[in-house]
């Protein structure tokens, strides 16, 4: 028997480099939230997109590029949530003064989320967070 959890819901869709999308990209992570039986943790996961898809176009998508939103739910009720975009392939949180106005968004991520970290395509990287017990309420 195989013991990995396997892929229960998916859900993706490009944005383009427009300020707009980050409200957009929440909004589909509501609905799918809403269409999956997420509830739980809705706030948490809504606001983790934001800052990932806020990062992607401060420092990701290239003029005339996207960024691609996945959102997964596998069988073991954890949600997956990964910003795809074509910039560099290294972040690093920011430490910033207590006075910054920018500077805490993967903070935040790494506060909120059960898990989150980066990884490399070609070209560019796959931002991720994932939490865990997301199953239906």
């Amino acid at each position: 028997m195989n013991s990995q959890p396997q892929l229960l819901h998916a859900r993706t869709a490009l944005y383009p480099r427009d300020r707009r999308s980050v409200a957009v990209a929440r909004d589909l992570t509501r609905i799918t939230l809403a269409d999956w039986g997420l509830t739980q943790r809705s706030d948490d996961v809504l606001l983790c997109v934001s800052e990932l898809a806020t990062n992607a176009l401060l420092h990701g998508v290239p003029p005339s590029r996207c960024f691609q939103l996945a959102l997964t739910l596998a069988t073991d009720g954890v949600l997956r949530v990964e910003v795809h975009d074509s910039g560099p392939g290294e972040i690093h949180p920011a430490h910033p003064s207590v006075g910054a106005e920018r500077g805490r968004g993967l903070l935040l991520v790494a506060a909120l989320a059960d898990d989150w970290g980066v990884r490399e395509r070609d070209p560019g990287k796959v931002v991720w967070c994932e939490f865990r017990g997301g199953g239906p309420s």
